[in-house]
C-alpha cells in the first residue's frame, strides 16, 4: 500500500516507451497494449493521485487517503512528488506545483537532508505498516530516505531547475557532511560512502544512518553521471545532455569504453539551452557518438548555449 503512487508512475516509465519506438512484428500486440495500459494508468493517477497542492502517496484498503493536507501525519510525501515528474505521467503544471510543496515543507537546508514525509507516523488513525516500526525522525518515518532524496534532485533536474538540483545534491552530498570538524561531529558516519539514511529527530538531526549502502550508491552514481553530467550510454551510443550549474564554465570527463578512452569537454558559451557535440571534429546529430571498439583516444567537445 505504502508504494503504490510511486510505483504507479515507474510503471508507467516502463510501459511508456515502448509507444514511441519502432517494434518489431512479432511483439506489435505487447506494444499496444503496454501503450494502452500507460494511457489507463495515466488517466488513473490524474484522476485519483492528486491532492489539490502536491500527489497523494496511496490509500489504505478502506480508502482513505494517504499523503493528503487533511492528515495529521504524513500529510506529504516526496516519493510521490518526484515520480510524478520523473515518469511523465504529471501535468506539467500539477509537476510544478508538487516539486514546490517538496522544497517548502521536505527540504531542511540547516539539517542538510531531504525527508522522506512530513510529519512522521506516531499514533496513525490507520496502521501504515512496517514504517511505523521506527520511531518519528527515524529512516523512512520522517527522516531522510536517500533513494527518495535522489529521486528528488533527478525530478528538480528533469524539471528544467538545474540550479536548484545542483544545490540540493551538494546538500545530501556526504561528502559535504565531512568537510569541517562541526559537520563529522553532526555527521557521526563514514562522509565518503552513501548513507541510507540521515536522522531528523533532535537530538541526532543531521546524523547518517546506514552507510556503505549500495543501493542509494547506485542512484547517485546515476544522478551525478546521468542526470547532472549527462552523460548516458544507450547501446551502442553516447549520448550527452548535460546539465552544468550557471557557475561552471566547463567540465572534463573520461568515457572508457572496453580498450577505447573518450576525452570529453563540456564548455558553456552562453545562456541558451541549445547543445551542439562534436566527435572527433565532426558535429554529430542529436548529440548522439557512436561507440567504437578500436581501442583509441576519441576527443568529445560538446557546447552548451553555442
Amino acid at each position: 500500500m505504502q508504494e503504490k503512487r510511486k510505483r504507479g508512475g515507474q510503471q508507467y516509465k516502463l510501459a511508456r516507451p515502448r509507444s514511441g519506438q519502432s517494434v518489431k512484428p512479432g511483439i506489435r500486440l505487447w506494444a499496444a497494449r503496454c501503450r494502452d495500459e500507460a494511457a489507463r494508468l495515466k488517466a488513473a493517477l490524474d484522476a485519483h493521485g492528486w491532492d489539490g497542492a502536491w500527489y497523494r502517496r496511496a490509500y489504505f484498503d478502506d480508502g482513505t487517503p494517504l499523503g493528503t493536507a487533511d492528515a495529521r501525519e504524513c500529510r506529504i510525501d516526496s516519493i510521490a512528488q518526484s515520480w510524478a515528474t520523473l515518469s511523465g505521467a504529471g501535468e506539467p503544471a500539477r509537476c510544478a506545483a508538487a516539486l514546490d510543496a517538496l522544497d517548502a515543507q521536505l527540504v531542511d537546508a540547516d539539517a542538510r537532508l531531504i525527508a522522506l514525509l512530513k510529519p512522521p507516523f506516531d499514533q496513525p488513525d490507520h496502521d501504515p505498516g512496517y514504517i511505523r516500526g521506527y520511531v518519528p525522525g527515524v529512516r523512512e518515518n520522517g527522516g531522510q530516505y536517500t533513494h527518495a532524496a535522489i529521486w528528488a534532485v533527478m525530478a528538480f533536474a528533469e524539471a528544467g531547475r538545474t540550479e536548484r538540483a545542483w544545490q540540493l545534491f551538494d546538500m545530501i552530498n556526504p561528502a559535504r557532511h565531512g568537510d569541517s570538524a562541526a559537520a563529522i561531529a553532526t555527521w557521526m558516519v563514514e562522509p565518503y560512502v552513501a548513507a541510507a539514511d540521515v536522522l531528523a529527530v533532535a537530538p541526532h538531526t543531521g546524523r547518517g544512518g546506514w552507510t556503505w549502502y549500495t543501493g542509494s550508491a547506485g542512484w547517485m552514481y546515476r544522478l551525478i553521471v546521468e542526470t547532472l553530467l549527462g552523460l548516458h550510454r544507450d547501446g551502442d551510443a553516447l549520448v550527452l545532455r548535460p546539465r552544468l550549474p550557471a557557475a561552471w564554465p566547463s567540465c572534463t570527463l573520461t568515457y572508457r569504453f572496453g580498450a577505447t578512452r573518450y576525452e570529453i569537454t563540456v564548455r558553456r558559451e552562453g545562456a541558451a539551452d541549445t547543445l551542439r557535440v562534436w566527435l572527433d571534429g565532426v558535429e554529430q546529430a542529436g548529440a548522439r557518438m557512436p561507440l567504437q571498439r578500436d581501442g583509441g583516444t576519441h576527443a568529445v567537445l560538446a557546447v552548451v548555449g553555442g
